[in-house]
């Protein structure tokens, strides 16, 4: 149970945390909301103990373990697989002893130890978390320092889901994943023993895999059960009760300030005037959370355009003349909604810049619309904006012809204030940038938008504005995203990056889920579909070798542990009357030895069982 009470915490004199008592239930899976800026990350901080209060206390469980999402695996020669068992401190300590250990209680405690963390499959519960997260088997035997930055925060990931604290914390874990790798992820953490804090803006992440819901706002924490939709109803009919309270307010005052207006000066009513002129000066404001105003966006409608905008032929594309997506036979028509599928580094990317002009085609044909104007985001673009200028200015530098009132007006369609229009691009929160992007992509009226993880570093408002302004958009969208709640909202077609193509995908979206989940072979994969057998049958044999091998190799230090002892308990000496309470220790720990073979024999009996099961199907 993690208890919250009375805390408050300010930064650079700013109140950023001042809320009453809550109470977590210890296993239960928390949805921690609320809009960018409120201090959930600080939050976190808090619990960790990074962060000092100013007053109040967090009570956590005595001897809980503690564990959050590191900001990347560090750049090292260690395998994947190594660097995700090393998380396990315990485990990797207890087996460092067991290879020094001369005690034979000691080694028959840390092998009991061993036995009941699962230790000796722990290998295989690792691969399982890193193939989730979509490493493959080639992948795991690979040095850290050969993969970017985001795979190794899929590392970072893969370690704290490994070691299995008692209280998981997650800051926005999907970030840096696929659609493949946060439904995997929704499943995993459904199961989570121990107690979850995911401070998410997925909404079908916090539909999935919550429980309750801690929401954040005004910075005042209130405690919620059920998952996101049952916060978000209970939400909305606070709100649609406050907003009653607020126009009956309302209606109360215009009547009191009529009537002070009209009687204040006049000697007769002055007295009730007065009276009533108090009961307005006591009348406490009502207001609305700074959290109603939805943030919208609003996408320019462009003229319509004859179908095909685009059309290719035996199409291929790819980087410096080597060719990643082949056989490409694709159409696109002015009011589709096309959600692309697939895993990491299929080639979805690679898609949506070829269409975009980044790339070249390098054989085929690819037809476009001689008048069509094509849109883009990609949530690698942040680069491409000028560090030292605001919004305002990336605006006027892209359209000089809008005077400062048009120019005001299209960033406020963006959601981007008059406060905001004047921060550098230095300064601005990764929400404000991302909406920036969508304002430039769109300047020119797009009849073809592609976005491309467009909902990383947006809120759950932001999320839910940029779904209706793409509902809403007339022309034709290609989307890229891990966002569930958005592909099912926008998209009405899919299509399958998968084995160097393009197909559709002619099933919907909680089948390409349920495909996933059961990893049901794909239609158009025969080939992955005998390889992926071929792995995970050798990924089991392999499993199951270590785990006879280690059986083995306990059993051989049990029997010389054995060996040893009877060796001091075959000299006659010890049965002298002087040493029958040394005798009594040695005949204990041979006791102890022989049960400890027993339970390695039983173990290595099921290892063996299990490995030959596999060989001979």
């Amino acid at each position: 149970m993690i208890k919250i009470e009375k805390i408050s915490f300010s930064i650079g004199g700013r109140k950023l945390l001042d809320t009453g008592n809550i109470t977590i239930p210890s296993g239960h899976k928390i949805g921690v909301v609320g809009r960018n800026g409120t201090g959930k990350t600080t939050l976190f901080g808090l619990i960790k103990g990074d962060l000092e209060l100013e007053s109040g206390q967090i009570i956590l469980p005595k001897n809980a373990k503690i564990d959050d999402v590191k900001q990347e695996v560090s750049e090292n020669d260690l395998s994947v697989l190594e660097t995700i068992l090393a998380a396990d401190e315990e485990r990797e300590t207890l087996i460092k002893h067991s290879k020094t250990e001369k005690d034979p209680d000691r080694i028959a405690e840390i092998q009991i130890r061993l036995e009941d963390i699962g230790a000796w499959s722990a290998e295989a519960r690792a691969s399982t978390i890193l193939k989730g997260l979509g490493f493959t088997e080639e992948d795991n035997h690979l040095p850290c320092k050969s993969f970017s930055g985001g795979w190794r925060m899929r590392m970072s990931l893969a370690a704290v889901l490994f070691n299995q604290p008692d209280l998981l914390l997650l800051d926005e874990p999907t970030n840096y994943l696929d659609l493949e790798g946060t439904i995997w992820l929704e499943n995993y953490l459904s199961t989570y023993p121990h107690t979850v804090l995911i401070i998410s803006h997925d909404r079908n992440l916090l539909n999935n895999c919550v429980n309750s819901i801690l929401h954040l706002e005004d910075k005042n924490l209130t405690y919620y059960s059920g998952n996101y939709e049952k916060f978000a109803e209970t939400r909305m009919a606070q709100l649609e009760s406050k907003l009653s309270e607020i126009k009956k307010q309302d209606k109360t005052r215009q009547h009191l300030q009529s009537f002070v207006d009209r009687f204040r000066y006049k000697a007769k009513k002055a007295k009730q005037a007065q009276s009533r002129l108090k009961a307005l000066s006591k009348l406490k404001t009502i207001s609305l959370p700074k959290e109603r105003a939805l943030k919208k966006i609003l996408f320019p409608a462009p003229e319509e355009l004859t179908s095909p905008l685009v059309s290719i032929e035996d199409g291929s594309t790819g980087y410096k003349n080597k060719a990643v997506l082949t056989k490409l036979n694709l159409r696109i028509d002015y009011d589709d909604k096309i959600a692309l599928l697939g895993k990491n580094g299929e080639g979805k990317s690679t898609l949506s810049k070829l269409l975009a002009n980044r790339i070249p085609l390098l054989s085929g044909s690819l037809i476009k619309s001689s008048q069509l104007r094509i849109g883009y985001f990609s949530q690698h673009q942040t680069d491409e904006l000028r560090r030292d200028e605001t919004p305002f200015e990336h605006l006027s530098r892209a359209k000089p012809s809008k005077n400062v009132s048009e120019r005001k007006k299209i960033l406020g369609g963006f959601g981007i204030g008059s406060d905001q229009s004047e921060l550098k691009v230095s300064v601005m929160s990764g929400g404000q940038k991302a909406r920036l992007l969508l304002l430039l992509a769109t300047l020119d009226n797009p009849h073809l938008l592609i976005l491309d993880e467009p909902t990383n570093h947006l809120d759950i408002e932001s999320r839910e504005a940029l779904i209706e302004a793409l509902t809403k958009f007339s022309g034709a969208v290609i989307l890229v995203s891990h966002d569930f709640h958005l592909l099912s909202l926008v998209s009405d077609k899919l299509w399958l990056v998968n084995n160097g193509t393009v197909c559709p995908y002619e099933e919907d979206l909680e089948s390409y889920r349920s495909d996933i989940l059961i990893k049901k072979p794909r239609k158009n994969s025969k080939i992955a579909k005998k390889l992926d057998d071929k792995r995970e049958f050798q990924k089991k044999v392999l499993a199951y070798k270590s785990e006879v091998k280690k059986c083995e190799d306990i059993l051989e230090k049990l029997q010389n542990m054995k060996k040893k002892v009877a060796d001091i308990l075959s000299n006659q000496d010890i049965y002298s009357d002087e040493r029958l309470k040394e005798l009594e220790k040695w005949n204990k720990k041979l006791s102890e030895i022989n049960e400890a073979i027993k339970r390695a024999e039983d173990l290595w009996i099921q290892a063996q069982e299990r490995m030959e099961s596999t060989t001979q199907k």
